[in-house]
């Protein structure tokens, strides 16, 4: 049916990236994202690994494939050709190095993918230096409000989000589809063949597991715990398995984008990822309860953030929580170049300020702390201009984020 009408921010960065950089774009993020959509937009050739008669063409060679690009054809630009889905072919990488090498001057390389582009090691050739990475993300408040991204900084000004936006966003999550429909029965069904495609169709044609079933059963209940510590020993009980295989499942579901970690925030890399992680769902339209949904919203909406200013090369940004030794807790902390820049504590309603933000502020020297309250009004002031810990209406702050 009807897809939204929202023009993505990736269109630009797409766009800009074709106009300014050689390197070949890999764009990856979740089914149903808007990958396809987006690389054909730009596309003056299209082949799709997943198609029998697109896959031979690939499988013709880097000769043939440069003329089915229109290398041999005179055009006022250059030509771009996109290749869906082409790490479901075991040499990859190889292949890309040699057809990059020999045509990337004349042809512009867009590669599409499912799941996460640096997770399959099969390649034996590295391809550092000859593509730029692209995360592509659900809608977010911020994307809908302002679908060109700023140039050279971060942030927008706050702006107001609808109210019927607002509510069908955090109802039936960012993906296109679901959000455009607004229909509960459809978003239900929507999000279990999703799950099956996932579990049963990717997972299973992509890697060795075996043991769908409690694959899938791991991947429900991590949905229903969204924001949890994970607990793997508990996970492997649940699932009736070791903890080993439950750790490799979750990696597995990661690179795949049902969910992702947010680590404990450490001066030392090492010690973060010793940690226990916090694991969320990439679509929080799937968390019945209204706290985690809540929380889980934010959370989306904050790594989308840092991976769009990493990608765009704004610098080097960061998603993790603090807790300390007495278990005081803030949800999440935002780095920059790998120093503490704001801290977030999510909300439903709660307007007293909590007292760990002012804490952890000072014992990391972070510029701000915020407490985002997901039931506030809009307020038309920018939080960033507070260095004392303020309590901040979702819809402002999210409205300046990409």
């Amino acid at each position: 049916m009807n897809k939204p009408s929202i023009p993505r921010i990736y269109e630009t960065v797409l766009q800009r990236h074709l106009a300014n950089d050689r390197q070949m774009a890999f764009v990856s993020g979740p089914r149903q994202v808007g990958k396809t959509t987006l690389a054909r937009s730009v596309a003056t050739a299209y082949l799709n690994w997943d198609d029998d008669t697109h896959r031979r063409h690939i499988l013709a060679g880097a000769e043939a494939l440069a003329r089915f690009a229109g290398e041999d054809r005179l055009l006022p630009e250059r030509k771009v050709l996109v290749l869906d889905e082409l790490h479901h072919f075991p040499q990859w990488k190889n292949y890309l190095k040699g057809f990059f090498d020999t045509h990337g001057e004349r042809i512009h390389v867009v590669v599409t993918g499912s799941a996460r582009l640096d997770v399959y090691k099969k390649g034996g050739d590295s391809l550092m230096g000859r593509y730029f990475p692209y995360r592509i993300h659900p809608v977010s408040v911020g994307e809908w409000l302002h679908p060109v991204p700023p140039e050279n900084r971060e942030l927008h000004p706050p702006s107001a989000p609808r109210g019927p936006d607002w509510e069908a966003l955090f109802r039936f999550g960012g993906f296109p589809e679901p959000l455009a429909r607004k229909d509960p029965a459809f978003l239900r069904r929507w999000n279990r063949l999703r799950m099956e495609q996932l579990v049963r169709g990717d997972i299973r044609d992509s890697t060795r597991i075996l043991e769908l079933d409690q694959v899938a059963s791991l991947a429900q209940i991590l949905c229903e715990r969204s924001g949890d510590q994970v607990v793997y020993s508990s996970l492997a009980a649940d699932v009736r398995s070791n903890e080993v295989s439950v750790r490799q499942w979750i990696s597995t579901l990661n690179a795949f984008f049902l969910g992702f970690y947010v680590r404990p925030w450490s001066a030392h890399v090492a010690n973060s990822i010793r940690k226990t992680p916090k694991w969320y769902a990439r679509d929080w339209s799937c968390i019945e309860d209204e706290g985690k949904r809540s929380e889980t919203f934010v959370a989306c909406h904050l790594l989308k953030a840092v991976e769009f200013w990493t990608d765009t090369g704004l610098g080097d940004y960061g998603l993790f929580y603090i807790r300390d030794k007495q278990k005081r807790e803030v949800d999440f902390l935002v780095t920059k170049d790998r120093r503490p820049w704001f801290l977030v504590e999510v909300k439903s309603s709660d307007t007293s300020l909590s007292p760990a933000l002012a804490r952890m502020q000072k014992a990391l020297g972070a510029p701000h702390a915020f407490q985002v309250v997901m039931d506030l009004p809009y307020a038309d002031a920018d939080p960033f201009s507070r260095p004392d810990p303020v309590i901040v209406p979702a819809r402002t702050l999210l409205s300046q984020l990409p």
